[in-house]
């Protein structure tokens, strides 16, 4: 299989992206691990619920895949953990859209404990299809979806787009 062609950036000379409201969340006893930390599948249900949320506000919400039987779908996810996670902690994750085209959609959460300054405690970077449940395939985006999207476009941290290290 060919590797997908890039999305296309936001040009420089675009205003400020809007971002979307942060998502919050706070962890749950039961989300910890032996170790006594934030489980690594837990991570991941996390930045789930934010890709909900991106969903949500773009118009690709429960209605519409009702509706449509259109969804996101993800094909690929790089998670990366990079700090520890406590009992309790305040989580805040921060979305950004990466590219936009007619039927796919790049994008990245960063996780942070309390407010979203530092340096995040998790990073997770999606390539994702929007698709045609019924028919099985990738269908074009809703134009207000895609339109809504593209003005949720920022740049890429130097992070993005990297696979994971050799030993």
């Amino acid at each position: 299989m060919a590797p997908a062609a890039p999305l296309p950036a936001t040009p420089a000379t675009s205003p400020l992206p809007r971002f979307l409201p942060l998502f919050r969340q706070t962890v749950r006893d039961d989300w910890i691990d032996y170790n006594g930390h934030l489980s690594e599948a837990y991570y991941v249900l996390v930045f789930g619920f934010a890709t909900d949320a991106l969903m949500d506000a773009a118009g690709l919400d429960a209605g519409y895949r009702e509706r449509t039987g259109c969804s996101l779908y993800t094909v690929e996810a790089h998670v990366r953990y990079l700090d520890e996670v406590a009992r309790g902690s305040e989580l805040t994750v921060r979305t950004t859209v990466l590219g936009v085209d007619a039927k796919k959609v790049r994008f990245l959460h960063e996780m942070f404990v309390g407010e979203p300054s530092g340096e995040p405690v998790a990073t997770e970077e999606l390539f994702t299809l929007h698709v045609d449940q019924a028919a099985g395939r990738a269908a074009p985006l809703p134009d207000t979806a895609r339109a809504h999207l593209t003005t949720l476009t920022g740049p890429a941290p130097a992070w993005a787009g990297r696979g994971i290290r050799e030993v």
